[in-house]
């Protein structure tokens, strides 16, 4: 740490000292992103971030709370998977139990991040806005 840096606060190191899941290039460590778990998972992650105003408005603790929502939400969508194949939940598994669990820790993660859309400001600058009119006009 530096002596610049307040105590407790780590400096903010260059991406290249940064690991690929911290730069966003990896959603995983080690696991191929084109599978589609991580697919959909990245999805609803983004998702999650677009409701609360993009990746700007979004502080990290909000997107490790969104990151962990988004598991589960992939998690909850194959085991509903599973219920739809076998038309029904099924007597005696333990599936309906996890997913139960699952509903209820997704609901209080996303309470955590208020569950409400966030606006953001999509005002057009003075140029934009001239050049719009004028792309109109022409």
């Amino acid at each position: 740490m530096t002596s610049a840096a307040p105590s407790g606060v780590r400096p903010v190191y260059p991406a290249t000292h940064r690991s690929r899941v911290t730069n966003g290039k990896d959603l995983l460590p080690g696991v191929d992103g084109r599978t589609f778990w991580v697919r959909r998972m990245r999805d609803v992650m983004a998702l999650h971030v677009s409701d609360l105003g993009g990746v700007e408005a979004c502080s990290e603790a909000e997107k490790s709370i969104i990151r962990r929502a988004a598991a589960i939400t992939v998690e909850m969508e194959r085991l509903e998977r599973f219920f739809a194949l076998a038309g029904e939940a099924g007597p005696g598994l333990d599936s309906l139990s996890l997913y139960s669990r699952l509903a209820n820790t997704l609901r209080r993660l996303l309470d955590m991040n208020d569950l409400q859309r966030r606006s953001r400001d999509i005002t057009p600058t003075i140029d934009e806005y001239i050049r719009a009119v004028a792309q109109e006009e022409a």
